[in-house]
């Protein structure tokens, strides 16, 4: 692949990143208008949620194994098609055990598609010697940030069917006019290093875990975004279903906006201060967003959430990729699935929570859980070692491209 071709499969992958977002954003505005769909409470809403996690996370464990068969670009050209069609089923299911099926497929199609962007974003870092992964999640937040506003106004006006066969054609298209231009290695390629993520399911270094459970903590507050801010501010801030919907549309805009200068504020400050910072600032943002006296402030405060949360958990990968003793590969991994059962499983038991404390008394509690990260900061030092594609050119062996 010479230097064209890369930064074309740079683009793609980005693009893809932005498609996945864009469901993801279009989704979060649906989450409500479950329960009136569906006569359901918030606690069977919750377990909903909890089904959508699970078919992620199971569905992540076997993404790899088809990855290294098949390669990184054919698997993600198949799930990115497949998730692009996912959000119609989930609106369109006519009962409970319609729905049930329905979103754990939603679940593994968007987290199969996750598991195969990054891989491919892994190996366009190769050919063009240089770290896209920070930004590539920042088209992700980008597109997180499009999906919630546009769908939330599309819902208030023409209703959440319409809105959700758009959303489908919109990331079909997107994913179609990127699939020419992905690049990636050769699947004979991809099926020597795939090992690695089966190694790294059980290690037993007591300060990866850390990292892992550091992630995990970064993480269920994007869940919790995601999930449920749309539903607080319309029960407990009397918002209507446009300004609902941007809570989480306005906290992806942030990330994205950090994302992108996300590898400049760590080249100068260092990764443990920056941490440090974005934890204390995503958690007044979330405590603002708690004690908010009406919708719009706190959607203001899901915004600053969303600053302090958008480079969290890239400097926490980082750091797992420079764990002494350990093959990076094997290290991130671990990370990273512990890390990604904050966003997708966690956030269920928000719901159990909220009806019994109500969500002001829950967002305050999950802002505490940031500042527990900021204060365990000195413990990402790793991540300014090496530059990432270093570490992950010497967790396969090889040297860097």
């Amino acid at each position: 692949m010479n230097q064209i071709e890369a930064r074309r499969g740079r683009w793609a992958v980005a693009a893809m990143f932005g498609a996945n977002g864009f469901v993801m954003g279009a989704w979060a505005p649906q989450i409500p208008l479950l329960l009136p769909r569906h006569q359901i409470t918030e606690a069977m809403l919750g377990l909903l949620i909890l089904v959508l996690g699970l078919g992620a996370v199971g569905a992540m464990l076997f993404a790899g194994r088809l990855i290294a068969r098949f390669g990184a670009v054919a698997m993600l050209r198949a799930f990115a098609l497949s998730a692009s069609a996912a959000l119609p089923m989930v609106v369109f299911a006519p009962s409970l055990t319609v729905l049930a099926p329905a979103m754990a497929l939603l679940g593994a199609l968007i987290g199969c598609m996750d598991v195969a962007m990054n891989a491919n974003a892994v190996e366009v870092e190769r050919r063009l010697g240089r770290a896209i992964m920070s930004s590539s999640h920042g088209f992700w937040s980008l597109g997180g940030f499009v999906g919630g506003a546009s769908g939330a106004w599309v819902i208030a006006h023409w209703g959440a069917a319409p809105q959700a066969v758009l959303v489908a054609l919109v990331s079909a298209v997107i994913v179609l006019a990127a699939m020419p231009f992905l690049r990636g290695e050769p699947p004979e390629r991809s099926a020597a290093q795939t090992d690695l993520p089966r190694m790294g399911l059980l290690p037993r270094a007591p300060g990866l875990w850390l990292l892992g459970l550091m992630a995990l903590l970064s993480m269920v507050p994007e869940g919790a975004v995601l999930d449920w801010a749309a539903l607080y501010l319309q029960k407990e801030l009397g918002s209507d279903v446009f300004r609902s919907g941007l809570a989480f549309a306005f906290f992806a805009g942030a990330m994205a906006i950090m994302r992108f200068a996300g590898d400049g504020l760590r080249n100068r400050f260092g990764a443990v201060r920056t941490l440090r910072v974005s934890g204390l600032v995503a958690a007044a943002g979330l405590c603002g967003a708690a004690v908010a006296p009406d919708d719009l402030t706190a959607v203001v405060c899901f915004a600053l959430a969303g600053l302090g949360v958008a480079n969290m958990v890239p400097i926490m990968f980082s750091a797992a990729g420079n764990y002494p003793g350990m093959a990076s590969g094997t290290a991130i991994s671990a990370v990273t699935m512990v890390g990604y059962a904050g966003i997708l499983v966690a956030p269920a038991s928000i719901g159990f929570v909220a009806e019994h404390v109500g969500f002001r008394i829950t967002y305050a509690a999950l802002s505490g859980l940031l500042v527990i990260v900021a204060l365990l900061a000195g413990r990402v030092a790793g991540a300014d070692e090496v530059r990432p594609i270093t570490a992950d050119a010497q967790t396969h062996g090889k040297s860097p491209a």
